[in-house]
């Protein structure tokens, strides 16, 4: 009988979000494919370091230990590179004994096509155009900032950390605040306190997680979720409404009325926030791995979204080759 990854958290990741490969990119910009081949060749036996989405990486494979039987999380590389360049990132997978069996190696075409042949549930890169291709294809997906220095993964609990508007939430209500103000919003958040909000690209992943923490009796759960929203009350009755509906029990939520989320979230402890916003995303990503969630389609109200301009954000060259180069594609 064929492995069904049905019933399992997936999650698909690229090379350069699981481990360092900043000066390998930089290669790639400035030398080009060639060298960059040569480089991940030469080098292929050398360790990497860990990257951003490493420490939830190792988190979640460390539930599969917990219960006799189960295994209730799977991790796929699936990155541009071509399987001779992605060679180095299997390697770095055994050193660091990671329990990773599945990879995609495009070789440079595009990534988001085999999203959904791998049941995944969530795709973290640090590529801009391959993260917003897999929202507008209905997957969660996030482009992670750089990690955070000195970031030390809380021990013996998974925390993950969500944004509500826009990434659990559908984008309306934030729509209606940028497009008509916060007065406008509170009306209508006001009017509409008992009705669910509809999902957004991250509730089937929240889902997903409220699945696995249903395996555990109360008190003993090693995954543990909040929501850091910029809402506060009277706006923070629906969040509760929509959470009810949808049958889902959020463990901490922060409502913060505009007040910065790094803070909280350091003292969270995330493994990982998720934020549809810029400003929020860098801010936080100072102390906690953090990863920005795109518009679908690009946009919000008829406005285009910033593009990822800021210096922690770098675009991922290296998993994005030219269409002369795809032959020997570098990637992440």
């Amino acid at each position: 009988m064929a492995y069904d990854l049905t019933d399992k958290l997936v999650i698909g990741i690229s090379s350069r979000a699981l481990f360092d490969l900043e000066h390998e990119n930089g290669i790639y910009q400035s030398e080009g494919v060639a060298s960059y081949c040569a480089y991940q060749r030469l080098h292929e036996d050398e360790p990497l370091l860990p990257g951003t989405a490493f420490p939830l990486v190792q988190a979640l494979l460390g539930l599969n230990s917990l219960i006799p039987g189960r295994r209730l999380v799977e991790v796929v590389v699936i990155s541009r590179n071509s399987p001779d360049t992605g060679l180095r990132a299997f390697n770095a997978i055994e050193t660091h004994r990671l329990d990773i069996t599945r990879a995609a190696f495009t070789g440079g075409e595009p990534i988001s096509r085999y999203l959904q042949a791998f049941k995944v549930d969530l795709f973290l890169s640090r590529e801009a155009t391959d993260v917003q291709a897999a929202i507008d294809g209905g997957v969660a997906a996030a482009q992670l900032y750089a990690a955070p220095a000195d970031y030390h993964a809380p021990a013996g609990q998974i925390r993950i950390a969500f944004d509500g508007d826009a990434v659990l939430f559908s984008p309306e209500s934030e729509q209606i605040f940028k497009q008509k103000g916060l007065e406008a919003f509170i009306r209508h958040e006001q009017k509409h306190r008992h009705k669910a909000m509809a999902e957004g690209p991250f509730a089937k992943l929240l889902l997903r997680l409220a699945e696995i923490q249903s395996h555990f009796r109360p008190g003993t759960c090693p995954v543990r979720i909040a929501i850091v929203t910029a809402r506060n009350s009277p706006a923070h009755t629906r969040v509760v409404h929509t959470l009810r509906a949808w049958n889902v029990s959020i463990d901490e939520a922060f409502f913060l009325g505009g007040l910065p989320k790094d803070q909280v979230l350091q003292a969270f402890g995330a493994h990982m926030f998720f934020d549809d916003q810029e400003g929020h995303v860098e801010l936080a990503s100072a102390v906690v791995p953090s990863g920005r969630v795109p518009y679908k389609g690009g946009e919000l109200g008829g406005g285009k979204r910033r593009p990822a301009t800021r210096k922690r954000v770098k675009k991922d060259d290296a998993e994005n080759a030219s269409q002369a180069a795809k032959a020997q594609p570098s990637t992440t």
